[in-house]
């Protein structure tokens, strides 16, 4: 399976460039562990790292629940592979597959649209506890466009140390 990955729009209203560009880098991640064996996802950036593809995958989806499920959402629930609340933990996992780690990536994924498209406005706020104070879905959308950004620069350099594959 091929995955899509759309450019955002050149002239669009604040939303639907948030939402785009989200999309983007979402897409952006499925390209890089595309066609990837699970040994080939689990490979670390350097021995004494525990940065590998899958846990990137993994981690998003902690990410995409943490922020729109628990944050805007106000649901009650544990990270995915954490009941203690520890963030490492989508990385420590030698033994997690790439199939359950992308499946549990794009449910994440999915509840965030709905919650995301459910919301009237970008104003809409929510209280983080990790900063102690209410954020917008503004803020929210721009975070995640930052995190999704930022390891994508990773995965692009562990694809590249797996296989080769460089780029888009």
């Amino acid at each position: 399976m091929t995955t899509e990955r759309l450019d955002p729009p050149r002239r669009a209203g604040e939303r639907e460039t948030l939402r785009a560009y989200l999309d983007f880098h979402r897409a952006t991640l499925a390209m890089k562990i595309e066609g990837l064996t699970d040994e080939q996802l689990r490979r670390r950036a350097v021995p004494s790292s525990t940065l590998s593809l899958l846990g990137l995958v993994r981690h998003m989806a902690e990410v995409e629940r943490t922020w729109f499920r628990r944050v805007v959402g106000g649901e009650d629930i544990p990270l995915v592979w954490s009941d203690e609340g520890d963030f490492q933990a989508a990385f420590d996992d030698a033994e997690a597959t790439g199939a359950s780690a992308v499946a549990a990536w794009q449910a994440e994924v999915a509840h965030a649209r709905r919650i995301e498209e459910a919301a009237e406005s970008l104003d809409l706020t929510a209280y983080q506890p990790r900063w102690g104070e209410d954020v917008s879905l503004r803020l929210i959308m721009l975070h995640l466009i930052h995190e999704y950004a930022r390891h994508n620069g990773h995965a692009d350099l562990l694809r590249e140390g797996v296989d080769g594959a460089v780029g888009p």
